[in-house]
């Protein structure tokens, strides 16, 4: 735990204060890598990530083809996240999810596919924990990167598009 904090000059113990000059250091950080990105992808005055990527392929693709996903596969995936101990906002592990998939396999089969053909990605699967990681010095806030740490489940639904991608793409 970081128990001391150095900012402009001065040394700061309030944890809370500490908290606050973590958080406003990484929405500052974010704003200027957006800034950065949409000025360099700036074509003709049109920001919108779907115009860039429309002007970075001029090929058309296929439409693709999703299918449904099963529970087995579903429990597949679940086999394949590296048991962690790290969770999300859900309290929930891949070390967890692991041993719980059984369980869980159908549920977030059903929730997987809903999300794959509506095309709306879950609003609480959004959610993540950001934590302070140090590359440096501790006491500069300067020397730290935010990492985002998502829900396991989060993790489940990006693998089974990422998944149904990979074999449009192999086509």
């Amino acid at each position: 735990m970081l128990r001391r904090l150095t900012l402009d000059g001065n040394s700061i113990s309030d944890r809370k204060y500490i908290a606050s000059a973590f958080n406003k250091y990484f929405l500052v950080m974010v704003k200027s890598i957006n800034t950065k990105q949409l000025s360099s992808h700036n074509i003709g005055g049109n920001t919108t990530p779907l115009h860039y990527l429309m002007q970075s392929f001029k090929n058309h693709f296929q439409n693709i083809n999703l299918k449904s996903i099963s529970t087995k596969e579903i429990e597949n995936i679940i086999k394949s996240l590296k048991p962690k101990n790290s969770s999300g906002y859900d309290g929930l592990s891949t070390k967890l999810i692991k041993i719980i998939s059984p369980f869980t396999g159908s549920p977030l089969a059903h929730i997987c596919n809903k999300s794959l053909f509506s095309g709306i990605f879950p609003d609480h699967l959004k959610y993540a924990v950001v934590k302070p990681f140090m590359k440096g010095d501790k006491s500069k806030i300067s020397n730290y990167r935010s990492v985002s740490i998502l829900s396991s489940f989060s993790k489940v639904l990006e693998k089974a598009m990422y998944n149904q991608l990979q074999e449009h793409l192999n086509k």
